[in-house]
């Protein structure tokens, strides 16, 4: 084991200098060539991650890429479970993560031996799952969904047909709320956006009375039920593009504002405050915000950290992936 291999066991990311501004964008800009290397960010990622990504999306979007491209090596700016996906879609490219502790409070919701239980003591369900999940929850999993297709592809089932919807309960109860099926929803949530008060965004729409509030559906009901607009980062991004408004208050990781300004630059984006002081006293995303240009550069450079997983898991997990990517490229 060499010592870079090392310090990714003991630390889960690399930690070693690396160039620094022009630099070392130029530097993950050459190797990314050199390497046949492609660089797929998340919408919640830093601006300046996002900007050397080849590839900005949201689950959805991001799946398909990791399943078209013909790149040798993925690099995923995300989380852990992003990072699975593309590995099980891809399972002969290396895929690298620049930070092995970018988890995910709603993947950690789900934990697959529970789960497994949770499923046995509900029999004839079929079982869809949201993407935001561990490789091993794909595995148990009937059908994969995304917050921008998940109606879609529950309606996409026999009527009548019963169903075990996880992890994220807010999710899943929108959903339900959506579709008038009988749907049983698993305990998990994330974090981030139910941090969010509708106290709280109702106070700053008094202060921007013309302000248009958009939410993602992993908000809880009192947040989902001030929206002007429900939807994945994607459909919130389309929505303030084509919008007439020019005023949002966005119920969501602040990240996603990077990709509204882009298209936008003149409208005002207010990100809506959480009802509890995190650490930052904010709605960002401490796990998304882990990766960084160093820790890009470090990963291009040793080709590490790498995702790895057994072939079983990689064939299981699959399926319920491609069942999804087979409903929204219908």
């Amino acid at each position: 084991m060499t010592d870079v291999e090392k310090l990714i066991r003991e630390r889960g990311y690399i930690d070693l200098e690396a160039p620094a501004g022009r630099e070392l964008i130029h530097e993950i800009e050459r190797m990314k060539k050199e390497k046949k290397a492609v660089i797929l960010a998340h919408y919640y990622q830093r601006p300046e991650v996002q900007d050397i990504a080849d590839h900005r999306g949201d689950s959805l979007a991001l799946s398909r890429l990791a399943a078209d491209t013909d790149a040798e090596i993925i690099l995923f700016a995300g989380v852990h479970f992003m990072a699975e996906t593309a590995k099980i879609l891809s399972p002969e490219k290396k895929v690298l993560l620049p930070d092995l502790r970018a988890g995910c409070s709603m993947a950690d919701s789900c934990p697959a031996d529970k789960f497994e239980t949770f499923i046995r003591e509900n029999p004839g369900r079929t079982v869809v799952t949201y993407v935001n999940t561990t490789a091993r929850v794909k595995t148990l999993s009937d059908i994969i969904c995304t917050s921008g297709n998940a109606v879609r592809v529950v309606e996409s089932l026999p009527e009548g047909e019963k169903i075990i919807f996880a992890p994220d309960r807010n999710l899943g109860e929108y959903v339900r709320e959506k579709t008038g099926r009988d749907i049983l929803v698993w305990n998990g949530s994330c974090h981030v956006h139910e941090r969010f008060s509708a106290e709280k965004i109702q106070e700053i729409k008094k202060k921007y009375p013309e302000a248009r509030i958009i939410v993602h559906p992993e908000c809880e009901r009192d947040v989902r039920d001030l929206a002007d607009m429900v939807g994945s980062t994607s459909q919130l991004i389309n929505y303030t593009r084509k919008d007439g408004g020019k005023t949002y208050i966005v119920a969501t990781e602040p990240g996603v504002i990077h990709e509204m300004k882009k298209f936008n630059p003149e409208k005002r984006y207010i990100p809506a405050p959480p009802a509890k002081k995190a650490a930052c006293d904010c709605s960002e995303c401490e796990y998304m915000k882990m990766i960084t240009l160093s820790k890009i550069y470090n990963t291009l450079k040793y080709e590490l950290p790498e995702i790895k997983m057994d072939r079983e898991t990689i064939e299981k997990a699959a399926v319920p992936i491609r069942k999804m990517l087979e409903i929204t490229n219908g």
